[in-house]
């Protein structure tokens, strides 16, 4: 899942504010609070009204599951929608029962049914149904409707045959309703984790009544998911979504453990200037930030240590790199890069949230799969193989730019590692940001040179990182090209046993390093302020949780 604003630009604070109805609020209420004592702040009132006030980050590029990619817009679609299997409050590695209230598997893994609840619903009171997920990854599947993240249902039989247009059948994929209430999946290979990959909102199903109202199956421009429209599944409800200001859902009483459900609402933020973000927490306007200036780390430590959070985070922060872009297209080029970095530094005296040195590309602490340790910081090596690749001291290399998307934390990120090459390699390049939306949209046009990614697992197992970057994934966004890499990633995807596995897709990261389309930088760490009187948030390696089981108490 791509990750957007780590922390935005630290910009002058009125001229932030000046341009958005959020800003106007936040001045407004800081302006009473100082200027009469005894104003009652907007999170104290929101936790007397159940209401969970949330910094998002990001304005989501959508809240259509099946055409997003985006850790902004998962926080609000996990609360509108769920899938077969939801996440555990407090352990990612454990299945919790969704739409499905039970299921079974044979032997070996491959062939699951589920049995749906009776009384799940949609938000406009209509039984969801087994029909419903069928249809639903027959449409992330259609080629028509260009979903990004469509590789991830690959495990099912035939679904890539089906999404690749090698096969027009649908009732050839491996999923089927066997009644209303039972659904039947056949996967490509032996998959025991098939249950987390269950959680993640690629698998998530939508309404097809209301789809087809509103544009049918694969029209990406389809008005289902607006405010005015929207129907989901999950323990909330869309009711209003102001683009840049706020979007707010409340408790669904359609929901089948709405009983559960101890939130009246939740008010999502899209702040994407983090120190806007922070001012509007120390000020009584948000429960929760989506993240925290570096540089105020030690400060935040000092003075708010109650609310300052460092968890644990299943995710990688890198560059992509553009090979289809001399002087890119040359490997030797890429790896001076990536030799020339000193990450212990960067996480040092730059993040400084005790993020750890990318060594390789899946994260330490995934059970049976050690971190690769293949990527080190050597200059001379990085000097040799830039000279061998024409450019020696870095003279002649063509002038480039680093993409970010807006945030002042990516652009420090990133100044340092321009001027590690700059000084280690006698390289120049620019840096240069774009709005997320249009970030996004640049990085899978190609319309860069290199660019500043992020990628939470979106289940936690090896293959969340690795099969993103195989050909024609709509996450790839590298231009970057290697059927031995996909072979291997077939096979892991298919090998019979768990060893297997491991041993491929240790495979496929080596050969991914070694050609090294993108440049692992570090390991994430998730870094937030919170509210003391918000429970129910546990610290959990893929930042996901279900906000039934969420709360904020008034005192």
């Amino acid at each position: 899942m791509r990750v957007g604003t780590l922390a935005t630009a630290i910009k002058a604070f009125a001229a932030q504010f000046s341009s958005s109805f959020l800003s106007v609020a936040i001045v407004a209420i800081c302006f009473t609070v100082v200027a009469c004592g005894t104003r009652e702040r907007e999170v104290d009132i929101a936790a007397k009204n159940g209401i969970l006030l949330m910094g998002n980050g990001a304005e989501p590029k959508a809240l259509d599951p099946h055409l997003v990619t985006g850790v902004p817009e998962n926080r609000i679609i996990s609360s509108l929608m769920e899938g077969l299997i939801s996440y555990h409050p407090s352990n990612d590695l454990e299945p919790e029962p969704g739409v499905a209230e039970r299921w079974e598997h044979n032997a070996d893994f491959t062939v699951w049914r589920f049995q749906l609840r009776e009384n799940a619903r949609w938000s406009n009171g209509e039984p969801v149904t087994a029909g419903d997920f069928v249809y639903s990854w027959q449409r992330i599947l259609s080629p028509a409707l260009g979903a990004e993240y469509a590789s991830m249902l690959y495990v099912i039989r035939n679904a890539e045959a089906f999404h690749q247009g090698q096969i027009n059948d649908f009732s050839q994929v491996g999923v089927r309703a066997l009644n209303p209430r039972t659904l039947e999946v056949t996967l490509a290979g032996p998959t025991p984790y098939f249950l987390n990959m269950l959680k993640h909102y690629s698998f998530f199903p939508v309404n097809p009544r209301v789809v087809e109202r509103f544009g049918g199956m694969t029209n990406r421009q389809n008005s289902w998911s607006t405010a005015e429209n929207y129907v989901g599944n999950g323990p909330f409800r869309l009711t209003q979504w102001t683009t840049n200001q706020v979007i707010k859902v409340a408790k669904s009483p359609t929901y089948w453990d709405a009983a559960r459900v101890r939130l009246n609402e939740i008010h999502f933020f899209p702040i994407e200037n983090v120190r806007t973000e922070e001012t509007a927490f120390l000020a009584g306007r948000l429960h929760l930030t989506s993240t925290v200036s570096p540089d105020r780390i030690p400060t935040f430590q000092r003075e708010n240590a109650e609310q300052l959070k460092i968890d644990p985070y299943l995710g990688l922060y890198f560059f992509r790199i553009n090979v289809t872009r001399e002087p890119f297209n040359d490997p030797r080029v890429r790896e001076a890069l990536n030799l020339a970095i000193d990450r212990r530094m960067l996480v040092e005296r730059v993040t400084q949230g005790g993020q750890a040195p990318a060594s390789g590309i899946v994260p330490p602490g995934l059970q049976n799969y050690p971190a690769s340790q293949q990527v080190q910081f050597n200059l001379q090596r990085a000097r040799q193989l830039l000279a061998e690749a024409g450019f020696p001291g870095g003279r002649g290399f063509p002038r480039k730019e680093i993409l970010i998307n807006t945030s002042e934390a990516h652009r420090k990120i990133a100044e340092a590692i321009q001027a590690m090459w700059r000084e280690n390699l006698g390289i120049d390049v620019g840096i240069y940001n774009q709005e997320w939306k249009v970030y996004l949209d640049s990085q899978s046009q190609l319309n860069y040179d290199l660019s500043r990614a992020g990628w939470i697992a979106d289940y936690a197992y090896p293959m969340t990182f690795l099969e993103i970057f195989t050909t024609g994934n709509g996450n790839n966004d590298t231009g970057w090209s290697n059927a031995q890499y996909d072979a291997l990633i077939q096979q892991a995807r298919t090998a019979s046993t768990e060893p297997q596995r491991m041993q491929l897709m240790q495979q496929a990261e080596r050969l991914l390093l070694t050609e090294l389309p993108v440049i692992p930088i570090y390991w994430y760490t998730r870094i937030y302020l919170k509210d003391p009187r918000v429970q129910g948030w546990n610290p959990t390696l893929l930042d996901n949780r279900p906000y039934k089981y969420v709360s904020i108490s008034s005192g």
